[in-house]
């Protein structure tokens, strides 16, 4: 691949990922007008049509990893590997 295609090709990334990120932004605030209706509405199901839209509380119970490695460092040593990736980024 050439220079200049590879320069076509970070520019296409650009903008595709621009164009994401506008959707994403689109649907977050779509979201956000249908909570807000079910809060008006003080419900956590509703149906519209052919859909039910749920948005319910969710309880759940997460390791503090951060307390444990104060607490008890070298268990949390101990139990710690190491794992190997890949990252891809472009920069200007």
């Amino acid at each position: 691949m050439s220079k200049n295609e590879l320069v076509a090709k970070i520019e296409a990334l650009t903008e595709w990922e621009a164009l994401m990120e506008e959707a994403r932004a689109e649907a977050e605030a779509i979201r956000d007008s249908i909570k807000h209706e079910m809060m008006e509405r003080e419900v956590e199901e509703l149906s519209a049509g052919q859909y039910i839209i749920r948005w319910t509380s969710v309880l759940s119970n997460r390791f503090d990893t951060t307390g444990f490695k104060k607490a008890y460092g070298d268990l949390y040593k101990a139990f710690t590997k190491q794992s190997a990736s890949r990252r891809f980024s472009v920069s200007c």
